[in-house]
């Protein structure tokens, strides 16, 4: 005897909005994580004046990271982002990450205490450095 199929439950319009939403939000390539790391980013204002900026993630993926500044940074603007990995990640080791990208959107006004979030794309370049990497700066090429 052929099973008879079980009736769906009708989609509410409640349903589909939450779906859609949940669509819009992971439409992005790479999974984010919403890890609250320190880091410290640099690069330079569009009046040419160098910056270094202490802030924390709000999320990163493999792709970027989102994080707030009161550094008035533009979309375009090179940053290098200097991310202090977990010591439970570094065998206790003070280890941090460098990252460059580009910023690709800004959002004004992201709540308190910074003036605006940074969306930040990564390049494809990456740096480990140890405790001792972070005590001299970089001299530029």
């Amino acid at each position: 005897m052929p099973k008879k199929a079980t009736p769906k439950k009708k989609a509410t319009a409640k349903d589909i909005d939450e779906t859609l939403a949940e669509l819009i939000r992971n439409r992005r390539k790479e999974w984010r994580f919403e890890l609250p790391l320190p880091a410290m980013v640099e690069g330079e204002l569009p009046v040419g004046q160098v910056f270094h900026e202490k802030t924390t993630l709000k999320n990163i993926s493999s792709g970027g990271a989102y994080f707030t500044l009161d550094s008035g940074v533009t979309v375009g603007s090179k940053l290098n982002l200097i991310i202090d990995l977990p010591p439970n990640l570094t065998e206790g080791k003070k280890v941090s990450l460098r990252l460059g990208g580009l910023t690709v959107r800004l959002r004004k006004d992201h709540g308190p205490g910074k003036k605006q979030g940074i969306a930040l794309c990564f390049d494809e370049d990456f740096q480990f450095l140890a405790d001792s990497d972070l005590k001299e700066p970089k001299k530029k090429k």
